[in-house]
């Protein structure tokens, strides 16, 4: 599969120069800039994935049941490293990432599944999506529109084959893969075991009601959670609070204080969004 990288729209820079791979105007920039949002993707998707079918994979490189939050950093610094640069950066990024993938499917000997590909890329839309209208406001027709058109250059930057071409396709193909992929395993249990020895014990219980918040229907039945009122309203407030400057609590209250200066370090966002 040849990638197309960035839209035409893009394409009118400057004589000499490289455009970015994602428009500086686009709401993406603003997900994948604002550091509360971006542990709200991971958080729901460290739920989603433990349900996985290939979940397994994760074990076997051990990396990320041995230190989930560093892997989740490392993740961030990969997105960022995609959505702030240049197309010929992001190029490089994602040359890197599927050498990494090669190297593993080398090592265990087997292919990692295309389905599994367009899971884990599903899942980064859809949380990117829910995280930020759990903060802020639900995304326009045209953002998620936008959203889903950059994460599909990302996925054939991947060389996923069969993605969706437009967002309403993605929508019922997320659903097809979520009803056929997700299932509570001995991996799951594994897993979420590994968050609660990384978090401490009440810093878990904090991210079980943050992804019941976040997580489709389907994953909260197989896990299960039950979302939390008092939570949703004080995730209602939230905006009100950023607008207001004050610290956020997202990253204070989800992660262990020795972790506080690198998750600081991933906002871009300068100024928060405001909330309509």
């Amino acid at each position: 599969m040849v990638s197309t990288f960035a839209p035409a729209s893009q394409l009118s820079t400057a004589a000499g120069t490289c455009p970015d791979f994602v428009h500086p105007r686009s709401i993406v920039r603003k997900i994948w800039g604002d550091a509360d949002i971006v542990l709200l993707i991971f958080a729901g998707s460290a739920a989603e994935f433990a349900l996985n079918r290939a979940v397994d994979w994760l074990f076997f490189t051990g990396k990320i049941p041995r230190d989930p939050i560093g892997r989740l950093f490392s993740t961030v610094r990969y997105a960022q490293e995609i959505v702030f640069v240049d197309e010929e950066k992001a190029r490089r990024t994602l040359d890197r990432i599927n050498a990494n993938h090669g190297a593993v499917e080398h090592q265990r000997r087997q292919t990692i599944p295309d389905w599994a590909y367009r899971d884990v890329l599903y899942m980064l839309i859809d949380y990117s999506e829910r995280a930020y209208a759990l903060l802020y406001r639900p995304l326009s027709k045209v953002e998620k529109t936008d959203l889903f058109e950059v994460f599909l250059r990302i996925g054939e930057g991947l060389y996923i084959p069969e993605l969706p071409k437009t967002y309403p396709e993605w929508q019922l193909d997320r659903r097809r893969h979520m009803v056929r992929d997700l299932s509570y395993s001995k991996y799951t249990s594994k897993l979420f075991c590994e968050y609660r020895r990384h978090l401490g014990l009440w810093r878990y219980q904090l991210l079980l009601e943050v992804q019941a918040l976040l997580v489709p229907e389907e994953v909260r039945r197989l896990l299960p959670l039950t979302p939390n009122k008092l939570l949703s309203y004080l995730a209602g407030v939230y905006g009100i609070i950023g607008n207001n400057n004050l610290r956020s609590l997202v990253h204070t209250l989800l992660i262990p204080p020795r972790y506080w200066p690198e998750v600081r370090s991933f906002d871009r966002s300068g100024t928060r969004v405001a909330r309509i």
